[in-house]
């Protein structure tokens, strides 16, 4: 069965966004983008650098991890505002909207279903594994099949924005058991797996 798995940025005090939900790693964004870090990215995470790094880095598949992305409609306007109708061109990417209309690029899959119940039928398929982007909100309501956390956790504070769950997300304790943890400059990469009784 496949796996769904959360790999976010987040600043040192749990937000993956700023106030306006803005993509911080954007030009004039807070998030800090070194060398090492990109390395990494290339290295470890390849499918989940957008188009435009693949054009300008010569990346190429295949994918390490992921054949398909996910996120939510606040997530996916971050692109449309900067003119991109999918970012991940390489992957299948799912956006979960129940105000978004059919958009004029069919390579997005746009969709009004329940989050979880879609999520369950995509880990039944065949392929590799699902990486959710984002935004929190998504994040929050997937949490129950979250398999895995990657957090890359920036040397950044911001005081408010959107919390890596969501804004409003109820009060639902999980435990996850750390797996790995590698520092890449001044950040620290988490990865975190679902803990079993």
């Amino acid at each position: 069965m496949r796996t769904l798995t959360y790999l976010i940025a987040s600043t040192i005090d749990g937000f993956i966004a700023g106030p306006d939900g803005s993509d911080p790693s954007a030009p004039g964004g807070f998030w800090p983008i070194s060398p090492e870090y990109v390395a990494h990215l290339v290295e470890e995470y390849p499918e989940t650098l957008p188009a435009m790094a693949h054009e300008a880095l010569g990346i190429q598949g295949p994918w390490r991890h992921f054949d398909t992305v996910l996120e939510g409609r606040g997530s996916y306007q971050v692109g449309l505002d900067a003119g991109v109708t999918n970012a991940y061109p390489h992957l299948r990417h799912v956006v979960f909207s129940t105000t978004l209309p059919r958009g004029d690029d069919p390579s997005v899959e746009i969709t009004a279903d329940d989050p979880v119940e879609a999520v369950r039928r995509l880990k039944a398929e065949d392929g590799q594994g699902l990486w959710l982007v984002g935004g929190g909100r998504l994040a929050a309501a997937l949490v129950d099949e979250i398999d895995r956390l990657v957090v890359k956790v920036g040397p950044v504070t911001v005081g408010d924005g959107i919390p890596l769950l969501g804004r409003g997300a109820e009060f639902s304790p999980h435990a996850w058991r750390l797996t790995e943890h590698t520092a890449v400059g001044d950040t620290v990469i988490l990865t975190y797996e679902r803990a079993t009784a």
